[in-house]
């Protein structure tokens, strides 16, 4: 499975972006049942947790990000989605999607970028 993340890119606070994950590779009956998630990584810190999705779609939200960005999944196109809102310049870092669970091999992610 290979893991692509798209749709990051610079931005003012207060804007907003949609991020997109696709699990190419996988299979319908491989990817529906994995609990997903966001992560994002600054440079020389570790990975954090963003958001997470269950296999029936319940959400989670780190507390830094909750009201602002939304999850979905859409398991027919084995996509996960971040809707970002209302972005802040502590928002910007490399944003990673990967299953909770049994992880598959971390993809190039996304830059995500707010200044102004």
């Amino acid at each position: 499975v290979q893991l692509q993340a798209s749709g990051g890119g610079f931005v003012h606070p207060g804007g907003s972006l949609r991020l997109s994950c696709s699990a190419s590779g996988s299979i319908f009956s491989v990817f529906a049942p994995k609990h997903m998630a966001w992560y994002r990584q600054t440079p020389g810190n570790q990975r954090e947790l963003v958001a997470t999705i269950t296999s029936d779609r319940k959400p989670t939200y780190a507390d830094s990000v909750k009201e602002r960005f939304t999850i979905s999944r859409d398991n027919s196109r084995k996509t996960v989605t971040l809707q970002m809102n209302n972005l802040k310049p502590e928002d910007s870092a490399v944003y990673y999607c990967n299953a909770m669970t049994e992880p598959w091999p971390w993809g190039k992610g996304t830059q995500v970028t707010v200044s102004s």
